[in-house]
């Protein structure tokens, strides 16, 4: 079959320019395989990476029709049939099918398909992603683990840092000090290592304002892109019930704005907003700061005759709270 391939091209600080590549594959061909054929056959100077061809070391990873993805890992018979699932303007039975190949996102260009890692190295190096066993000493013994601890460690430690989650990741986007969802997945790894003696200060950081755990959106793009299984978010959600744990309401905003939101919702069933803000940015009327935060968007709200002089709660409060109270004592 004829497949053509429409590849986004770039030199370093400069813009991308689309380049089509008519080649004949079978369905069964990665995209790994295509994007040889091309280079071989066709343009020696396309610049993608590569390494194992077998989905272990995560280097061949780019932007395939929309979605970072693993090139040796796609092929092109079940890339066409997603594309024909989810496209309301799918191609003819008669025309040529069409692949459109990018570089990785959130990160620069360096040439074509090759991004510029270093962002993506440096944020996995903030997390301190290594064991820390009682400051290094050497132990008289090696650091023992039973099968169920050991077992904690399993999906994280699947993680072959391909950059595929970090390419998806809405909050980096927007927040260049978020670490990532592949650091935070790591860092949960450390989190849960039973040798690890430096929890209490890794969960400090991690809870450091938007660059830790509370900068994530939750967009859930990291789970749906990872090759591997790893689902980040379930990893960072995990950091955070952690630090729910073990914090109290009044220790930061973040902190508060979860714990607040559970409340209002077993008392209400749904939202009180105008107990959320003062509890929430007002600190429970004790931050003076925070609560004049709130008064020009409550005078427009005023203004506009939308500032909810009531509560009603929801119907179904009690067993809303029910659920809740059981899934907490879980």
């Amino acid at each position: 079959m004829e497949v053509l391939f429409k590849i986004i091209r770039q030199q370093q600080n400069s813009a991308p320019i689309v380049q089509n590549y008519l080649i004949e594959t079978d369905p069964g061909n990665t995209i790994l395989d295509c994007l040889n054929r091309i280079k071989w056959e066709q343009d020696g100077t396309l610049a993608f990476r590569k390494n194992c061809r077998n989905t272990i070391c995560g280097s061949c990873a780019i932007r395939i029709n929309g979605r970072s993805a693993l090139a040796c890992k796609e092929n092109v018979g079940s890339e066409l049939a997603r594309l024909q699932k989810i496209s309301s303007s799918a191609n003819q039975a008669s025309s040529i099918p069409e692949m459109t190949i990018a570089p990785l996102g959130n990160m620069p260009v360096i040439k074509d398909l090759v991004v510029d890692m270093n962002s993506f190295w440096n944020n996995l190096e903030a997390v301190a992603p290594y064991v820390s066993t009682a400051a290094r000493q050497v132990p008289e013994r090696e650091f023992l683990q039973t099968p169920d601890e050991r077992s904690r460690l399993d999906q994280t430690g699947n993680c072959i840092m391909c950059g595929a989650c970090y390419s998806e990741c809405n909050a980096r986007e927007v927040n260049p000090d978020f670490v990532g969802p592949h650091a935070l997945a790591k860092a949960y790894r450390m989190v849960a290592d039973s040798r690890d003696t430096d929890t209490a200060q890794r969960l400090e950081n991690y809870n450091e304002g938007t660059k830790g755990v509370w900068g994530c959106t939750r967009c859930l793009y990291c789970d749906s892109v990872c090759p591997m299984e790893v689902a980040p978010l379930e990893q960072i959600t995990k950091i955070k019930q952690e630090l729910l744990s073990q914090k109290q309401a009044s220790d930061s905003r973040s902190i508060r704005h979860r714990k607040v939101l559970v409340e209002l919702v077993k008392e209400g069933g749904w939202i009180d907003e105008r107990q959320f803000g003062l509890q929430v940015v007002g600190n429970y009327l004790k931050d003076l700061r925070g609560l004049l935060s709130l008064a020009p968007l409550g005078l427009r709200m005023i203004a506009k005759g939308k500032f909810p002089l009531s509560f009603e709660p929801s119907e179904g409060t009690a067993q809303v709270r029910s659920l809740i109270e059981s899934i907490q004592k879980e």
